[in-house]
């Protein structure tokens, strides 16, 4: 099974509510584009309105119903007095048992993820879209190459992809790679 790993488009803020700005939702019909010739047999996504909205043009254009879980929502380190979220957020993909007041430790985060995954992986379909968040993203790809970390997640960019075959080692990223970078975003 491959697992194409997206991060949602660009977005108007953090809360689950928060929905694609205009920029997003051109890339996420970008993106649709780039993934209808893979003929993806399912899309998930977190419940997060602008991952859902992410996943839209794919699902308009290959005919699939959206799958959301839970455990696919964003990965929240917590909050300090001090240090503000990029600190924390590296705190936390540095050492993934931390967690600050509020949040959840790196290692729960990735559990959680990691579950949806195994069961999508149960489904023995071929192709599978999963749009998520920057956070969580990052911490699944940490578990299946641990050269991601707080760098690769500071370049993650909205939307972001990458293919991650279930059951081997390795990742390869589609974003940046000249497959789908920002040349063919066109920004």
């Amino acid at each position: 099974m491959k697992i194409y790993l997206i991060r949602h488009g660009a977005a108007t803020g953090q809360s689950p509510e928060a929905d694609l700005t205009k920029e997003g939702e051109r890339r996420s019909e970008l993106l649709a584009q780039f993934l209808t010739p893979l003929d993806l047999e399912a899309v998930w996504s977190s419940p997060f309105r602008r991952t859902a909205r992410t996943a839209a043009p794919l699902v308009r254009k290959r005919g699939l119903p959206l799958q959301t879980d839970e455990r696919l929502s964003e990965w929240v380190p917590g909050r300090s007095a001090a240090g503000g979220l990029a600190g924390e957020a590296a705190g936390s993909l540095r050492r993934s048992e931390s967690c600050l007041p509020g949040g959840e430790s790196g290692h729960t985060a990735m559990s959680r993820g990691l579950s949806a995954l195994e069961e999508i992986a149960q489904t023995k379909a071929a192709r599978v879209a999963v749009i998520t968040h920057g956070g969580l993203l990052t911490r699944l790809l940490n578990h299946f190459d641990a050269r991601y970390g707080f760098e690769e997640w500071q370049r993650l960019t909205t939307p972001d992809l990458f293919e991650v075959e279930w059951g081997a080692s390795g990742i390869r990223r589609l974003g940046r790679d000249g497959l789908f970078g920002h040349d063919h975003l066109g920004a």
